[in-house]
This record gives C-alpha cells, sequence and structure tokens, in this order.
C-alpha cells in the first residue's frame, strides 16, 4: 500500500512546519515554493561579508509550538531565552530602565514592575494596574472584542496617551505589529493574557543566536530531504484543480507549475493571503482573505567601528528607535566594531522613505540611547524592508481570517494569516501549519504519534 502523497505550497515557516508534520507521519510530501530560497518571512542573506537576516525575529517562552518545531528540526540551542522577563528601556538621556516580572504567580508577578514602573506617574500605575485587571477579566475569542480598538478600550479605561505609549505600547506595536489605535482588542487581548497575565514565566524573551537560514531554513530543508521530501524552489504554482473523470470528483488534487504537474491526495496552502485565492478552485475559500492587508516592517543595520552598547536588546522610550538588537555574533561581524538591527514595527512611513533620510534621523537617535556611539563611527548603514511582513491587526480582521478547513475536499490552509488565534507571528505561522497537516492527515487517515513535548494547538 503506498503512503498518501500531499502536496505543500509555499516554503515559509508555516509551509516547512507543516512539511515536517506530514513526513513525520509516513507521509510523502512534495513542497513547492516560488522563490529561489525557502524561509519566506524569516530567511537570510549575505552582505559584503555579513550574515544578515532579513528582519529581527522574537519570541516568547508561551510560543510553545515554535520551540517544539525547533526541537524537532534540531535547533533549540540557537535561541537565548531569558531566565525572567527584564525588558530594558533606554530613554534619549541614556538612562536605562527595566520593566522586570517576579517569580510570584500571575498576574501578581507583574505588581512589582508596574508599581514601580519609572515611566508613569503614580496616578498612571494604579490606573495601569486597573486596566490590566480589567483586561485580565476578557475573553480574546469574544467576537465582539474584534469590533474595537485597543487604543479606544485603554482610553476607556482611564489610559493616557503617555501611558499608552510607554507601556501598553511597547508591548502590543512589536507584537501585532500595529499602534494601539489601530489594533484589534481581541488580538491585543490574546497578546497580553497568553503572554503577560495567565502565567509568570509566558512573556519570557527569546531571541536567535543563529542567522534565520541555520535556525529554520538549512536544518527544516535537511530534516525533510532524510524524510524522502521532494523540495522544488523556483517553482511558481499557477493552480491548484480537483481531478475528475466523466464529471466524478475521484478525491485526488492536481497542483500545476511551470515545471508540471504534482499529483497528491491532499494540498497545504502555505502562501500570503492576497495569493492563496487565485491558486485554489473557485469556491475553496469562505471570505475575501485578501482584505486582511498587510502591515510593514522595517530594519535598520548599523555596524560600528567599536561596541557602543552591552545589552543584547533593549527597547526606547521617547524616541524614534523601536527596539534595537545586537547582531554583531549572530551576523558573523569580524575585525572589532558592534552590529545592531533597529527593528522598526507598523512602518508605514519609514516604508517609503530614502535610506538617507533614514540615516539624518536614526543615527542621532541612537547616538542618544547609547553615548559610546557618539565616539564610533558607522562604517555601514542599510535598510531591509518587508512591506508584506503581517496582515493588519485591525479591528475586524478576526472575521477574515479562515480556519485550515476549506470547501474543496483536501485543500488546507495555512499561514499566520489563518485562524490561529494568535496574532502574525512565528509561534502563529507554526501552529497553522501543524494544525493543516494535522486536519490533512486525519483526512486521510493517517496516525501520527505525539511527540512528548508536543502540545495541543
Amino acid at each position: 500500500m503506498r503512503a498518501p502523497r500531499v502536496c505543500v505550497i509555499g516554503g515559509g515557516l508555516a509551509g516547512l512546519s507543516a512539511a515536517v508534520e506530514l513526513v513525520d507521519a509516513g507521509v510523502h510530501v512534495t513542497l513547492l515554493e516560488g522563490r529561489p530560497r525557502l524561509g519566506g518571512a524569516t530567511f537570510s542573506f549575505v552582505r559584503d561579508g555579513l550574515t544578515v537576516d532579513n528582519g529581527q525575529h522574537v519570541f516568547l517562552r508561551c510560543c510553545t509550538a515554535y520551540r517544539d518545531f525547533l526541537r524537532r528540526i534540531g535547533t533549540a540551542d540557537g535561541v537565548y531565552v531569558q531566565d525572567r522577563l527584564s525588558v530594558p528601556i533606554l530613554t534619549p538621556d541614556g538612562t536605562l530602565r527595566r520593566l522586570e516580572r517576579s517569580d510570584l504567580p500571575a498576574p501578581l508577578h507583574l505588581a512589582g514592575a508596574v508599581a514601580g514602573y519609572p515611566l508613569l506617574t503614580t496616578m498612571q500605575r494604579v490606573q495601569a494596574g486597573r486596566a490590566l485587571l480589567a483586561l485580565r477579566r476578557l475573553d480574546p475569542n469574544d467576537p465582539a472584542l474584534d469590533t474595537e480598538s485597543f487604543g479606544s478600550w485603554l482610553r476607556k479605561h482611564g489610559q493616557s496617551d503617555a501611558a499608552i505609549e510607554a507601556l501598553w505600547g511597547l508591548i502590543s506595536v512589536p507584537t501585532l505589529n500595529a499602534t494601539p489605535d489601530e489594533s484589534s482588542l481581541g488580538l491585543a487581548v490574546m497578546v497580553f493574557r497568553t503572554g503577560l497575565l495567565d502565567s509568570n514565566d509566558a512573556a519570557d524573551l527569546a531571541v536567535p543566536t543563529l542567522p534565520l537560514s541555520k535556525l529554520h531554513v538549512d536544518p527544516a530543508a535537511a530534516a525533510l530531504e532524510s524524510a524522502g521530501a521532494t523540495i522544488r524552489t523556483s517553482c511558481k504554482v499557477l493552480g491548484v484543480q480537483v481531478v475528475q473523470r466523466d464529471g466524478v470528483d475521484r478525491g485526488r488534487l492536481t497542483v500545476a507549475s511551470r515545471d508540471g504537474v504534482v499529483t497528491a491526495d491532499a494540498v497545504i496552502s502555505a502562501v500570503p493571503q492576497d495569493v492563496v485565492g487565485g491558486l485554489l478552485p473557485e469556491g475553496t475559500l469562505t471570505t475575501r482573505v485578501d482584505r486582511l492587508g498587510f502591515s510593514p516592517i522595517v530594519n535598520l543595520h548599523v555596524v560600528y567601528d567599536r561596541p557602543v552598547t552591552a545589552l543584547r536588546f533593549a527597547t526606547a522610550h521617547n524616541s524614534p528607535v523601536g527596539w534595537v538588537f545586537d547582531r554583531t555574533d549572530t551576523g558573523g561581524l569580524t575585525g572589532g566594531g558592534q552590529y545592531l538591527t533597529v527593528s522598526l514595527s507598523a512602518a508605514d512611513r519609514e516604508l517609503g522613505e530614502p535610506v538617507a533620510v533614514l540615516r539624518d534621523r536614526f543615527l542621532p537617535a541612537l547616538a542618544d540611547l547609547f553615548p559610546g556611539a557618539r565616539r564610533a563611527t558607522v562604517r555601514r548603514f542599510f535598510v531591509t524592508r518587508e512591506p508584506h511582513a503581517t496582515f493588519r491587526a485591525t479591528p475586524g480582521s478576526a472575521s477574515l481570517r479562515v480556519s485550515e478547513q476549506t470547501n474543496t475536499p483536501g485543500v488546507f490552509l495555512a499561514g499566520s494569516w489563518t485562524d490561529t488565534g494568535w496574532p502574525a507571528t512565528m509561534e502563529g505561522a507554526v501552529r497553522s501549519g501543524v494544525r493543516a497537516a494535522r486536519r490533512a492527515l486525519s483526512t486521510l487517515e493517517v496516525t501520527r504519534t505525539p511527540t512528548p513535548e508536543g502540545a495541543p494547538l
């Protein structure tokens, strides 16, 4: 009896995690990727001897599916995870402050952090504590929450614009890739409850210590190929069709590409929301997912001739700088100096600005945050832009997200834009891929024994 055949369209994190889940169940996988590389929105490239990630990716201890994926492909040691949440916050006068949790049970683990948060007044701290308790009582699955913006809810609960910028946006902007006023309350509640309020260690921060190509792409590809999967890059898919004979559905599918046709028992589409509708049979999708839109991320890459900070990462208050990361070792910088990346979320403004304009704005801002930068020489400054980094997490976005199941038998969806309950993160991408694979396996009546680390999704 032959093994079932599944075609996965798209080689980003969602497609790779789906494919790994499938091969572990003994399914034959063909993975098709239109670009000449795998990795989707998480990839690396080499520029002038420096290994550059297209964007700085951060995750939390609560990202269990993503961490399981890293364990499966053998790169769990390629990340740094904090022992305890501690967010360094810099101000333009060069002062360093921290937002830290305690070991008390949730939500008491944040009591000291909020009560002593130096960027809020005493009254703002009291009001922030009340808002956190009110947020904890909300159900992120309540569809009514998706009709209101996070910023609107915060103001109704006594939060000033200054408090929103100093505390709430510090967390919500990088996780939702949207400002509080542009963010769905439902997704914001999910972020704060899952990451901060329901478990005391959930929000401990983690960053890769390997380039994304070595953390995700190469090891996942090696795992797939060792299991007998077929991987084709530079393979643009043209469409998916249900195989019929004399008008009768035979329960099999074909995937047409410029390289030929793949016949499969099931198909998992792990492509962006603006592309998926044009690939699948008419009526497959239940909503116009292309209306989700996109939100950009812009990253500024700065190489100094000397070290300017000892911090692994930090965020900034009252500065154009969002989050900044030390990538000296990860990027393979040699010959001394320091390589920093500034990650700008919800970067609609910066997306179209010339490099010279960004350089003139952000180098002085970095010098304000890091006094050592004032004495340093900038060896290199360049910009990477991801205009389609995430879907727009606006009010109403939940009604446009769809599950992995479609109206066409045997066709399933993956991608961080699908209805995972998570925002568009690496965790959301992996969860979507695993869910789609498990749904396909169930349809094909293939049983996969879960790994000990595996968590229900």
